[in-house]
This record gives structure tokens, C-alpha cells and sequence, in this order.
């Protein structure tokens, strides 16, 4: 059916032409035979009077009033990707007015002209460029793209509120034929997919893609002037001028008024319905008298509807005035909630720094310790030394008196053979004997000295065997703490085996048994929500590299359950006591359950470089983050990777705004005065890739069991050392009582000898004086072994002394330390408190800046709702003096006025029938024909058979006889060309459309002629700016005027190679998809 859009636009142009006439017939009267001119028009369709030039150039001017930019229904942009022979051509940014696309043939203007209508709808074989939508696919593409923006603006805007200011049609062509829409909004936004969208789009812009006069390609128009058929002319004249589709409805409605009147005439017994129908068209008709009544009603309800806005503009106002007044109430709350927060800042603070000086003060005894420690034990090691080197004198001496003791014994008794010998002896046997007893003397002297030099032996390897025993026994302590650490390697390589299958055994054996036994409690309703645990299984590092710095931080954290109330906690209290020993037990958080995470973008720390563990961690339940965010403060804390970084943020510069710690890649942890080195070599809990970690405990595993072979195989050493220096003392001891023996043989053959000159006095003086002088040695020797055993004891009990005052040194310092872990703990405590205070206080200082920053906003929107109420009452006032009470609403008086106004409107637009909308129209287009064809000296006329429905053309150039017209046929190319710019502007005219679009215009003028043809559509576009015109032309436009209206579009020449279209024969026509 003929859509009411494009039927408005017809009548238009007949209402338009209607006071032409009216003008012309006022004129007839001041003007001597204008009124037979006049009759020559109506009776005489190829009359040639001036009359007809002028009325045709008011007609071209008549829209020189609408000379503002066209608001619907122009192209902004085009753009085409794979279309044709290309891969991409545009966007394409046209103008509002007169466009100018120029280019070298091959460079893609018609391209342009034929994705433009392809992508507003129309079939392919409207572009006469290709007999299905697939032929436009680019050679060696699967599709092609068309993006087309339309115009979208002004009060006939279509859907404002969805698409816009702009309207972006997108088509998608197959390689199969088929094609798809997507309608978006300026923004980008999908609105539709449906092509019943687009039509409506088109409709209501009145676009008509195959429309000739709104898009006219190069074949078109040769196929017009070149037609030897009239019928196929008046058939384009018809199309164009959109009368055919009128003719159609026309029909239809005279078929169905025949229909109704056959019913009628079948249909007696209808009658009284009929005439009911024919007094409501009678009242319909009477109400066109009522036209003034409803602008009179309309004028009242403008009233209403000023003073209605007024009325609920105060209605608007009042909500914010009570908002502002409740809010104002609160504040006195914020700044008492305020107080107490500092309160409990302050005494947090002070219990911090209470505990803080206290681990200070025992750091600095337990550093005050160590150096006397180190002294204690330096002095044990020398007194165990002087003891040591004491008894080895001891038994020195031990020995040399026993061995005087037996040479005294043996004295004795050869003084006493001596002198009981009686028998003398010759010289010579004396002086052999005295020989003999000499170099007996000599050997005893050398048995001597051997025996003093295995004695300094012996205390050698008596000092080698008391060093080997205690490298033995430190020895024995170590391989006793490897095998413990190797013990606890293989058991967390097991529970990361065991992980592999069940994340949760990387938290302990026994947590996926406990997790069951959760979840049977909290099925059984035990639990009002079920706790969340252990965190470590909610968090994920983002970057591997600092999962320890994270495990450092949250420490038992990982290992920790979150339940919402305390209720709970007790609950899973006594669920852990089945699995944890009572000191072992994880710790519980009571936090309540929330579904989003805090929001701590005000009170968290933001560094450009360096993530906070909050960002640098991925949660997975909002409630394991608000956990940490309340216990452990995640938003504070920074994660970075080098410690000498680390100190330059913390210590060096003043930490960043909101930052209380640090934690570095290898765990230490750095805070603004104080750097605590990391108790962890690798992560335990948060590695995500288990496989890795495991290899690295079994190298670690391997490394200890090396260290322990390594040691084991050293203590094997130490012990045959040991065995080594007994089997030598051993040994030596042997040869020294053998030594022993063979002194006193040798003392026993001296003394035989010596025995033999018993008889001589002088030997047994001799015997006796050595007697004499072995008896002094004995009491001196005796005397060395009391006082070096004296000494002995006085070491011995100074070492036993030493070792006591080293043992309780070492007690003292465990001590010490021992207290300092808990202070420690405690101390991470009360800072954890700390800076909860400080959280809570800095989160009620925003919430009393937002509540401060909410009442200013408020009154700020009073203070504009205000101004804009005085204003709106202003403009009542100006409408209607007094206030006006009104209980209707703004929208349903705006309906009715807009109802009202469409049905005042109705009734000033009645039009007349189709016959004189047809004449109108004809007359008009060969009025305007004639005047443009004039311009060039040339004459000619368009003649219209309405009833054997056929249209010609002839035109007389200006060089050829005037009283002969031709037919277009035997026109140059520059002439047709030169004709058919006349007839299109004709055409143009009387045609509705937001844009026209000519192919190729010029292309067989000559220059006269191109530049007459020129300016004709220059001054067209220019008297009609509402109006977007798109022309294509290899010609240079450079001899254009320079014009903000104007713009020229100049396509790249095509490259070389490049592809065409697999153009189809026109019989083989495919159906467009």
C-alpha cells in the first residue's frame, strides 16, 4: 500500500503547485492577456510562453526558504569492505548538501552508487551491476560488508530515544547469496536485526533506494533516453513521481468501493447498519466545523499544562527538601561515631607501642647476651684445654717415677752384691767391663730420649682422639636433625602427592575428612551459613614470583576459617576438636557475610609500580577478601619483589599514602623503621603449580639425603680416626713399656757389671751416689705430680665452673627468645589492630565526607530546582496570569494535546483526487524541463499520453532549425547527457527524497555544457539545502566555488591486477536473498 509518509510528500507538492496557480490567476488580473496564456497551459501542453519560465523558476525557488541542513535521511558515511573488486574502500564522510564524488574509472564511484543501494534494501538487480547479492562478494572472500549512517535528527527523528542523533544501517553479504541487518544506534548500540526495522527506517524517511530520481545509475539513464518504447518512459515518469503506486491504491480502493456496493445491494438487512455508519461519517464531517472549538480547547489545555509542570516540579522539590533536612539530623551521629574511632585509635596505638618498646628491650638483652654467650664459650674450650694439657704433664711425670722407683730398687740391690762380692778380678776383664758398661750407659741414654718423644706422642694423639670424639658427637646432633628434616621433607612431599587429587590435603591430611564433616553438619542445619575455610584455598597469586611474599604475609592465615556469627564458631569449635589437638588448631574469624567486596579504593594503597597484596591476588569468594581486608588489611600492604627496592619505598622516601608494611619476593617483611628477615624459604600453601613444587621438595629431599650419606660418611671417618689414634696410643704405649723393659735389662746388665767390681770402694761410692742422686729425682718428681695434681683439680673445678655459667648463658638466651615469639606475635596483633582502627576510623571520615558531599549535592539540585520552578512559574505566568489548580499529569495532557493537534492537522490537510494530483504533477515537470533547457538556448517538451499511459521527449538544439523538434536518439552524447540532467532536475522537482543520487551526470558533455549543467544543479542544490545531493564524475572539480555546502570526495586511482566481479549473463538471473 502507499505509505501515508510518501502520500503527505505528494500532496505537498500539489498544495505547493495549487498557489503557483493562485499566484499566476492574480496575476492574469493586473496583467492584459495573461488569463489566454494561462488557458494555453491547460489546453495546449506544448505551449512555449514566458509565463511558463517564470512560474517554473518560482517553482525552483519555492524551497528557498528551507534552506537549513536537511535533519533525516541523508548519508553521513558509507563504508565498503570486500564489496566488488574491493577490499576497502571509505568511510566516506558526505556532506548535508551537494556532494562531489570524482575519481578515474575503475576507482570505486559506482561501487559507491551500488552499495548504497544494496545496503538500504534494494535488490541486486536494481543496480544493473549483477543478477544475485553474491556476485558482489569479492573474488577470493567469503562476504562483504556495507556500514551506510543515516541522519537522525530534528522532531521527525525515528525513535530518538533508541538510536540517536544517527542512525547506522550494517548489511552482511554471503558468499551464498544471503544477507543479514544489523540497525545500530550512533553509539554502537544493536537495536534491531529485522529487516521490517529497516523498512519502517525508509518509510518513514521516505527513501527510495530503487527509485530512479532518488539514486539513477549510468545504465538507467541510457536505457531511458535510448528506449524507443513511450510506454517505458511514462513508466519511469510514473515510478518516479510515485503516482504508479497511487494509481495501485487507487485501484485497490475503487475495486473495494465496488465490492462494498455490490454488498450493499446484496445485503438488505444491513441497511440499518449502513445508515449508522452513514451518520458517523455525518458527524465525522460536521466536526471539520469544530476546528476552532478544539484550538480553543487546545489553547486551555497549554494552560493546564504549564501550571502542570509547575505542580510537579514542586512535588519533586519537596522529597529533596525532607532528604536535606533527615540528612542534616545525621550528622551529629558521624562526628560522635568519629570520636569514639579516634578513642580506639589512640589506645591502640599506645598498647602497639607499650608492647613494641617491651620486644625492644628484650631484643637488646637477648643482643646483649650473645657476646658474653660467645665469650662463656671460648673460655670453656681453653679451660677444657688447660685441663687437657695438664693431665698429660701428670701422667707424664706418673710414669717417670715409677721408672725411677725401679731404677732405685735395682741400685739397692747392686750396691748390696757389691759389697758382698768378695773375688777380685784382672785388670784387662776391668777394662773390658768398663768398655762394656759405658756403651751400655749410651744405649740407656738413647732408650731416654725415645721414651720422651713417644710420651709427646702419645699426647698428641691423646689430643687428636678428645677432638674427633666431640667433631663426633656435633656430628651425631646433626645427622639427628637432618634425618628430622628429612623425616618432614618426605612427609609434605606426600601431602603435595596427595594435593594432586585433593587441593585441600595441601592444608593437612585430615582437612578433606573435616571439610566432609562440615558439610554433613551444615546439611544437618547446624550451621546458620557454612563457614568458609581453609582461605589459602580461596586465593590464587596473579604472579608466581611472589607467592611466598603473599604466604609471609597472611602467615596462619591460610590455614584460617571465617564463619559469620559466633554461634557458628562454636560449632566448628567442636568439629575441630576431633582433628586438631587443642594447641593446634586453626584460627576461626567471625566476619559477617557479604556478597560483594569492600569497597577500599579510598583507603587502600595505589602505587604505580607495585600491587598490593589485595590486587595482587585473586580472590574467589567476596568473603574470604573482606576477611582479609578486616584481619590482616591487604589494601595496605605492597608486594615488592627486590628488598633493596623495598627499603628505597619504605625507608628511604616516606611510604606511600595508606601503605603500613611491605613484603619482598623472599618474604622479608619491611615496615618504615623496622626489616624482619623471613622465616620461609618457599611457599608451603598457595604454589598453583604443584608438579613444580613437588620437584623441588623431592631435589630438596635428595639434597638432605646427600648432606645426610655426606655426614654419615664423615662420622665413619671421624670414628676410624678415632680407632686409627687409639690402635697408634695403643701402640706407642706398647713400645714405651717395651722401652721400659729394655731400660731396665739395661740397667740390670750395668748393675751386673758394675757388680763384678764389688771390691773397689770407689764404684760403690759411685753406686751409692748414684742412688743418692735417683732418690732427690723421686722426692722432686713426687713433688711436680702433687703440684701439677693440685693444679689439675684447681682446672677442673674452674671448668666445671665455666661450663655451668655457659650452660645457664645459653638457658638465659633460650629464655629470651622464647619470650620474644609471643611478644611477637602479640605485637603483629595489636599493629593488625592498629590498623583495624585506623580502617574503621578512615571508613567513617569517608562516610561522613560522602554523607557531607550527599547533603551539598542536594542542596546544590534544591538550589537549580528552584531556579528552574521560579523559571517555569515565570513562563506560566506568561502563558496564563493566574495559577491554575490541575490534577491531571504532564504526560496525559501532552498526549492529548498531541492528539488534538495531529486531528487539527488532519483536518487542514483534506486533499483532492488523483486526476488532478496526476495533471499537477505532469505540468509541472514539463514547465521546469522547458525553463532548464532555455538556459542552453534550447527548446523541447516532455509529452504525456495519461490515458494510453505513454511519455516523450523531443528537443531542439539551439544550432538546428526551431521548428523541428528530434528525439532524443539523434541527439550528440553531450546533448542526451546535457537532456537527461534536465529531465532528472525535473523530476526532482516534484519528487519527495532526503538525497538524490546521479551517476556519471556529465560524462559524453562538452565542456559548455558540463558547466551550464553545473551550474543548474549548483543553484538547485543551493535553493534546496534541506536536501543532501551525491553526484559521481571522473571529471576534475577543481573549477568548482569554494563553498562550506560543498564537498568533494576524490577516490585512489584502482590499483594494478586488480580483481573484477564474476559478472553473470542477465538472463541468468538469481533471486536476491
Amino acid at each position: 500500500m502507499f505509505s501515508s509518509r510518501r502520500l503527505k510528500a505528494t500532496i505537498f507538492h500539489y498544495f505547493h503547485f495549487l498557489v503557483l496557480m493562485g499566484k499566476r490567476k492574480e496575476e492574469s488580473i493586473s496583467k492584459p492577456g495573461s488569463q489566454k496564456r494561462l488557458r494555453q497551459e491547460y489546453t495546449d501542453d506544448h505551449s512555449d510562453e514566458s509565463n511558463e519560465e517564470e512560474n517554473s523558476q518560482s517553482s525552483a525557488d519555492s524551497f528557498s526558504s528551507l534552506s537549513t541542513e536537511g535533519e533525516v535521511g541523508i548519508i553521513e558515511s558509507i563504508q565498503l569492505k570486500n564489496f566488488m573488486c574491493h577490499s576497502m574502500l571509505g568511510p566516506f564522510q558526505f556532506g548535508s548538501n551537494l556532494n562531489f564524488v570524482v575519481g578515474n574509472n575503475g576507482s570505486g564511484k559506482s561501487s559507491v552508487l551500488t552499495a548504497l543501494i544494496v545496503g538500504l534494501g534494494g535488490k541486486a538487480t536494481a543496480t544493473n551491476r549483477g543478477s544475485s547479492l553474491k556476485m558482489f562478494v569479492r573474488d577470493g572472500e567469503t562476504s562483504a560488508d556495507i556500514s551506510i549512517t543515516l541522519r537522525n535528527q530534528g522532531r521527525d527523528a525515528f525513535k530518538p530515544e533508541a538510536y540517536g542523533s544517527s542512525i547506522i544501517v550494517n548489511q552482511h553479504i554471503n558468499l551464498d547469496g544471503s544477507r543479514s541487518y544489523r540497525l545500530k544506534s550512533k553509539s554502537g548500540t544493536l537495536i534491531s536485526s529485522k529487516k521490517e526495522e529497516l523498512i519502517g527506517i525508509l518509510d518513514h524517511f521516505n527513501i527510495q533506494v530503487d527509485n530512479p530520481v532518488s539514486v539513477l545509475t549510468q545504465e538507467m539513464s541510457k536505457h531511458f533516453l535510448q528506449s524507443k518504447n513511450e510506454g517505458d518512459k511514462y513508466k519511469f515518469f510514473m515510478k518516479a513521481t510515485q503516482l504508479e503506486q497511487m494509481k495501485e491504491d487507487y485501484s485497490s480502493i475503487m475495486k473495494t468501493k465496488e465490492n462494498t456496493c455490490i454488498q450493499i445491494e446484496q445485503g438488505v438487512e444491513r441497511l440499518q447498519e449502513l445508515k449508522q455508519l452513514y451518520c458517523e461519517k455525518k458527524e465525522h464531517y460536521k466536526s471539520i466545523g469544530f476546528v476552532n472549538d478544539m484550538r480553543n480547547h487546545l489553547e486551555d489545555l497549554k494552560h493546564k499544562m504549564a501550571w502542570a509542570v509547575v505542580g510537579e516540579m514542586e512535588k519533586e522539590i519537596q522529597p529533596i527538601r525532607e532528604f536535606i533536612t533527615a540528612e542534616e539530623g545525621n550528622t551529629e551521629k558521624f562526628v560522635q561515631k568519629l570520636e569514639e574511632c579516634q578513642v580506639k585509635v589512640n589506645e591502640a596505638e599506645e598498647k602497639y607501642n607499650a608492647i613494641q618498646d617491651k620486644l625492644i628491650r628484650i631484643n637488646e638483652e637477648a643482643q646483649a647476651l650473645h657476646p658474653q654467650c660467645t665469650s662463656l664459650k671460648a673460655d670453656v674450650q681453653a679451660r677444657r684445654k688447660a685441663v687437657n694439657e695438664t693431665e698429660v704433664v701428670y701422667n707424664r711425670f706418673k710414669t717417670e717415677l715409677k721408672r725411677l722407683e725401679k731404677d732405685d730398687e735395682q741400685l739397692r740391690k747392686r750396691i748390696a752384691e757389691l759389697k758382698s762380692s768378695a773375688n777380685h778380678i784382672s785388670e784387662p776383664k776391668k777394662l773390658e767391663r768398663q768398655r762394656k758398661i759405658t756403651r751400655l750407659r749410651e744405649q740407656l741414654k738413647a732408650f731416654h730420649d725415645e721414651e720422651i718423644m713417644i710420651g709427646q706422642q702419645m699426647d698428641q694423639f691423646q689430643q687428636a682422639i678428645y677432638k674427633c670424639k666431640e667433631e663426633h658427637a656435633r656430628l651425631m646432633k646433626g645427622g639427628c636433625d637432618l634425618k628430622q628434616a628429612l623425616d618432614a621433607k618426605q612427609k609434605q612431599l606426600r601431602e603435595l602427592k596427595d594435593s594432586k587429587t585433593n587441593t585441600f590435603r595441601r592444608f593437612g591430611p585430615h582437612i578433606p575428612a573435616f571439610l566432609e564433616e562440615v558439610e554433613r553438619a551444615y546439611k544437618q542445619g547446624r550451621f546458620k551459613h557454612k563457614p568458609i575455610g581453609p582461605l589459602g584455598a580461596f586465593i590464587h597469586p596473579k604472579d608466581a614470583e611472589l607467592t611466598l611474599a603473599v604466604e609471609s604475609c597472611l602467615k596462619s592465615l591460610v590455614q584460617a576459617f571465617c564463619c559469620d556469627n559466633h554461634s557458628d564458631e562454636k560449632t566448628l569449635q567442636q568439629l575441630m576438636s576431633k582433628y586438631y589437638p587443642r594447641d593446634f588448631r586453626p584460627q576461626i574469624i567471625v566476619n559477617k557475610f557479604q556478597s560483594k567486596v569492600y569497597d577500599v579504593r579510598h583507603r587502600g594503597v595505589h602505587h604505580p609500580e607495585f600491587p598490593s597484596v589485595l590486587t595482587a591476588l585473586e580472590i574467589d569468594h567476596a568473603v574470604v577478601a573482606n576477611c582479609l581486608i578486616d584481619v590482616r588489611g591487604i589494601e595496605t600492604i605492597l608486594l615488592i619483589k627486590s628488598s633493596r627496592k623495598a627499603r628505597e619505598v619504605m625507608q628511604l622516601n616516606r611510604p606511600p599514602k595508606n601503605c603500613r608494611e611491605a613484603f619482598t619476593a623472599e618474604g622479608d617483611q619491611v615496615f618504615e623503621r623496622r626489616y624482619y628477615s623471613s622465616a620461609y624459604i618457599r611457599p608451603k600453601f598457595l604454589s598453583k603449580d604443584v608438579e613444580t613444587e613437588i620437584s623441588h621438595v623431592e631435589k630438596e629431599i635428595e639434597s638432605k639425603k646427600a648432606h645426610l650419606t655426606a655426614s654419615q660418611q664423615h662420622l665413619y671417618s671421624i670414628q676410624n680416626e678415632i680407632r686409627q689414634n687409639e690402635d697408634h696410643l695403643q701402640g706407642h704405649r706398647q713400645h714405651q713399656k717395651k722401652l721400659q723393659i729394655k731400660v731396665r735389662t739395661t740397667n740390670a746388665e750395668i748393675a751386673d757389671l758394675e757388680n763384678m767390681e764389688e771390691h773397689q770402694s770407689v764404684d760403690i761410692r759411685t753406686l751409692e751416689d748414684e742412688a743418692k742422686e735417683n732418690k732427690s729425682k723421686m722426692e722432686s718428681v713426687k713433688k711436680d705430680m702433687q703440684q701439677h695434681s693440685r693444679k689439675m683439680e684447681e682446672l677442673k673445678n674452674i671448668l666445671q665452673v665455666a661450663e655451668k655459667n655457659f650452660e645457664e648463658m645459653k638457658e638465659q638466651i633460650n629464655q629470651v627468645e622464647e619470650i620474644a615469639g609471643p611478644i611477637k606475635e602479640e605485637l603483629n596483633q595489636a599493629d593488625a589492630e592498629v590498623e583495624t582502627s585506623k580502617r574503621h576510623l578512615q571508613h567513617y571520615e569517608d562516610k561522613q565526607k560522602e554523607h557531607l558531599a550527599c547533603i551539598k549535592r542536594y542542596k546544590e539540585l534544591l538550589a537549580v530546582k528552584e531556579k528552574e520552578l521560579e523559571e517555569k512559574m515565570a513562563q506560566a505566568r506568561q502563558i496564563y496570569s493566574e495559577r491554575l489548580e490541575v490534577s491531571r499529569t504532564v504526560k496525559s495532557l501532552d498526549a492529548e494535546m498531541n492528539r488534538l493537534r495531529e486531528r487539527i492537522n488532519t483536518e487542514n490537510n483534506r486533499h483532492g483526487n488523483r486526476e488532478e494530483i496526476v495533471q499537477l504533477l505532469s505540468l509541472r515537470c514539463k514547465l521546469y524541463f522547458d525553463h532548464l533547457l532555455r538556459i542552453r538556448a534550447c527548446s523541447g517538451k516532455i509529452l504525456f499520453d495519461h490515458k494510453n499511459e505513454t511519455l516523450s521527449i523531443t528537443v531542439q538544439p539551439r544550432e538546428k532549425d526551431k521548428g523541428t523538434l528530434n528525439d532524443v536518439r539523434s541527439l550528440s552524447g553531450g546533448e542526451r547527457s546535457f537532456s537527461t540532467v534536465c529531465f532528472i532536475l525535473s523530476l526532482w522537482s516534484i519528487t519527495e527524497s532526503p538525497f538524490r543520487c546521479l551517476d556519471e551526470f556529465d560524462v559524453y558533455m562538452d565542456m559548455v555544457n558540463r558547466r551550464i549543467a553545473m551550474d543548474m544543479i549548483l543553484k538547485v542544490a543551493g535553493s534546496q539545502r534541506h536536501r543532501q545531493f551525491i553526484l559521481l564524475t571522473p571529471q576534475s572539480m577543481s573549477s568548482l566555488p569554494t563553498s562550506s555546502r560543498i564537498r568533494i570526495l576524490r577516490m585512489q586511482d584502482p590499483e594494478r591486477g586488480q580483481r573484477t566481479l564474476n559478472f553473470k549473463n542477465r538472463n541468468d538471473k538469481e533471486e536476491d536473498q
